[in-house]
């Protein structure tokens, strides 16, 4: 693994705020959601590299127009956190606003894409809610210049507003507007969630944790020091893994899971076989993944293994994955609704955590025409467990996308799957 630089490159950052063009109006709150709950110390952020020809001409002024309509439609991203009379959360659509972040790199994108890919949370603000939870925003967008021109784009993302879908869909419709396109000029409320994964039967949910009481400061309790990667997988190597390694059910095999089954017996041995035997996947199967009112839409699912990760078959592990996921997501709902309403909770790295983004339209955004050269999504708030994330990347090989791994994990262990990673796979973080 290639160090970053120690000299932090991104500097001179200034703040403002953007709120709805027109006022929300009706005295409008947003309930949240068993599921938003459990997210709530969790954020997600979001990074999108243009090279100088899309941001050429484009001041800040242009990049921050758009922005008062997206929030129009997407006006509970400018709200604020409230509680009720019994202490539940809820959204406050106030029209607080968005804060926008605008910084300076002293890379061009050309050199930050070739470093170690551990820095990329530099260019999306550090975000989290409380202790003032009244005041603080639920969304940083934060707008980067690199020496060459060009600029990124970086969104700090409240997962308790939604997930990293609603998240996307943000960025694309302030993209749309920005580029003149039409609109819908009402949002559409998203579409109820269907698991395709059986439901777990009567238990409290593994995806979940408990921890202390953290009241209005909502940020995840950690002894560790939590660091991420990032690096690519080619279709040409998943296809690769899958037709050697799963032979049997090659077609049955996604290259998610492929890459979770990968991961998961590397980590094993890197672990020397302390685990884990559990694992949480977040998946989003919503019907209507545009939907312009955000919403935590993803399914929890968990897979166990009886037996030893780190010696089985990657086919077999990766055949486990597909075939035995349980749905926890009623689990969840009864458990939040019930007693443990004013409890904590954490789902990124309560267990090992493996998020699928592989849905999601993050190349969909576009600037002067043009779509951007780089895009990466990582998790804030991740217990010692640790995350993966994995969404589509721009390299094509053979007509398909590879993919981007993002992996947020203890430092000492990162260093060991990496060792691992290189031995099993011959993949270099």
């Amino acid at each position: 693994m290639v160090s970053g630089s120690l000299e932090c490159p991104v500097r001179g950052e200034m703040l403002s705020s953007v709120v709805p063009a027109k006022a929300t109006g009706g005295n409008k709150d947003l309930e949240l959601t068993s599921m938003d709950l459990a997210m709530k110390l969790h954020y997600i952020k979001g990074v999108y590299f243009f090279q100088p020809e899309a941001a050429q001409g484009l001041s800040i002024h242009d990049l921050k127009e758009p922005m008062f309509q997206c929030l129009e439609l997407y006006y509970a991203a400018s709200g604020r956190i409230r509680r009720s009379e019994s202490g539940r959360p809820f959204i406050k659509c106030n029209d607080g606003g968005v804060r926008i972040v605008e910084a300076q790199c002293d890379k061009s994108v050309d050199e930050w894409l070739a470093m170690a890919r551990n820095n990329d949370h530099m260019l999306a603000h550090d975000q989290v809610l409380g202790p003032d939870l009244g005041f603080s925003p639920l969304v940083f967008v934060q707008f980067t210049r690199f020496k060459c021109g060009g600029v990124s784009v970086g969104l700090s993302w409240a997962h308790v507003l939604g997930d990293a879908f609603s998240a996307s869909n943000f960025l694309n419709l302030w993209g749309q507007i920005m580029a003149g396109k039409q609109v819908p000029l009402q949002p559409n409320s998203p579409a109820h969630n269907i698991s395709q994964f059986p439901i777990s039967i009567s238990r409290k949910p593994f995806s979940l944790k408990k921890v202390d009481p953290v009241g209005d400061y909502w940020l995840t309790p950690n002894n560790s020091k939590m660091v991420t990667h990032s690096f690519r997988i080619t279709a040409k190597q998943l296809h690769y893994y899958i037709t050697t390694y799963c032979i049997h059910d090659p077609n049955k095999i996604s290259d998610f899971e492929i890459i979770l089954a990968m991961i998961w017996q590397s980590l094993s041995k890197a672990r020397e076989d302390s685990g884990p035997n559990i694992v949480t996947i977040c998946s989003n199967n919503s019907a209507d993944k545009m939907a312009m009112l955000p919403s935590n839409g993803m399914t929890l699912s968990t897979v166990e293994a009886d037996f030893c990760v780190s010696k089985v078959e990657i086919g077999e592990l990766a055949k486990l994955i597909a075939e035995k996921r349980m749905d926890e997501n009623g689990l969840i709902g009864e458990l939040i609704k019930g007693d443990e309403v004013r409890s904590d909770f954490i789902v990124y790295g309560a267990n090992l955590t493996f998020v699928n983004l592989e849905g999601m339209n993050v190349y969909g955004i576009e600037m002067k025409g043009l779509k951007p050269v780089c895009v990466n999504y990582m998790m804030n708030g991740v217990g010692e467990e640790g995350t993966v994330v994995v969404l589509p990347s721009n390299e094509k090989d053979g007509g398909n996308n590879g993919k981007m791994v993002t992996i947020t994990l203890p430092q000492h262990l990162l260093l060991k799957l990496n060792n691992r990673l290189q031995i099993d796979w011959n993949i270099v973080i």
